[in-house]
């Protein structure tokens, strides 16, 4: 997506999204009416966000395989440790998740701040959501007060800061640059696989699957930023983003959808198959996405991602039962 820095409003949107512009084609596109599905990503965030001056910087490395790197950037001031990875805290400022930017090596997660949320915030409520109720008993709720969003995960999934944006890492840019991602994430099992797959001793852990929310500054209607996204989520992140995996894609079309809140917008499913596997933890992946307007009336996304063809993925059931539960939240601090 961006290469240190993404354009304001758009988090790599539907200006650099192929799938987004009409008339797009490509080959043996997936269009079974009815499938609904979708699934989080087996990648892995790669932490490095450009830091304060003086900041260290994470070793560079060479990844492989199909699985293009998750980024992960937080909104903070210091260097810490979490869930196993490390990752830089930057206070940053203006309107967009990735106006922080964020380098990140290529074979580990990365991180960046988002700068809609400071640093108070983040360190007085680092998850954002403990008072809220979700409307499935007994499951998680992730909001995104940015884009005035939220939506329920069940109990096994953890739930991040908002002001964490993770992202798949642009393998053809290859500087760290991101080529998709999303914000306030909720991921499950984030060390499903590890593996050393540039072999400098340090592994790297993958997760199952992920979950977040994004904004969509430039899009023109919810059918083509479901569609463009989904496929996005799964070639960005499941395959090594060469032309010729292109024929590993199957995009879905885009249909209208209901939230169980009365949300209406479109929903879309993609995912991957055949892809090449060359590395211990790479997978398929399938993405589902759902486009709606906040209640500012700027689109915006949510999509879930993830391994397809484990013996873990996530039943469909599942994956509908948590799309039945994005809602607005409030107004968007973005």
């Amino acid at each position: 997506m961006w290469p240190g820095q993404q354009p304001p409003g758009g988090e790599q949107n539907p200006q650099n999204n192929p799938y987004q512009q009409p008339g797009y084609q490509q080959p043996n596109p997936y269009q079974q009416p009815g499938y609904q599905q979708g699934n989080p990503y087996a990648q892995q965030p790669q932490w490095g966000a450009p830091g304060p001056a003086g900041a260290p910087q994470p070793p560079q490395g060479g990844g492989g395989g199909n699985r293009t790197k998750l980024v992960a950037i937080i909104a903070a001031t210091a260097v810490v440790v979490a869930a196993g990875v490390t990752g830089f805290l930057v206070l940053g400022g203006g309107k967009d998740d990735s106006a922080g930017g964020g380098t990140s090596d290529k074979g580990s997660p990365s991180a960046s701040a988002d700068p809609s949320v400071s640093a108070s915030e983040s360190e007085d409520n680092p998850r954002g959501n403990e008072t809220e109720k979700p409307t499935v008993p007994g499951w998680k709720v992730v909001v995104n007060p940015k884009y005035g969003t939220a939506f329920d995960v069940p109990p096994t999934w953890s739930v991040d800061s908002p002001g964490i944006f993770t992202f798949f890492e642009d393998k053809k840019k290859g500087d760290g640059s991101a080529y998709i991602g999303f914000s306030a994430p909720a991921f499950l099992k984030e060390n499903w696989c590890t593996s050393d797959d540039d072999k400098d001793g340090t592994e790297e852990s993958s997760s199952l699957a992920a979950s977040g929310t994004k904004g969509e500054d430039g899009g023109k209607d919810t059918a083509s930023i479901a569609r463009g996204d989904a496929a996005a989520f799964a070639f960005g992140g499941y395959t090594d983003q060469s032309d010729a995996a292109k024929k590993y894609l199957k995009i879905g079309a885009a249909k209208p959808y209901t939230t169980k809140s009365g949300v209406k917008g479109s929903v879309a499913t993609s995912y991957t198959t055949g892809v090449k596997k060359t590395h211990k933890c790479d997978s398929d992946g399938k993405a589902t996405t759902f486009a709606f307007k906040n209640s500012q009336g700027d689109f915006v996304s949510w999509t879930l991602h993830g391994a397809k063809g484990v013996r873990e993925e996530i039943p469909d059931a599942t994956i509908q039962k948590i799309l039945s539960t994005v809602r607005l939240h409030g107004d968007p601090t973005g």
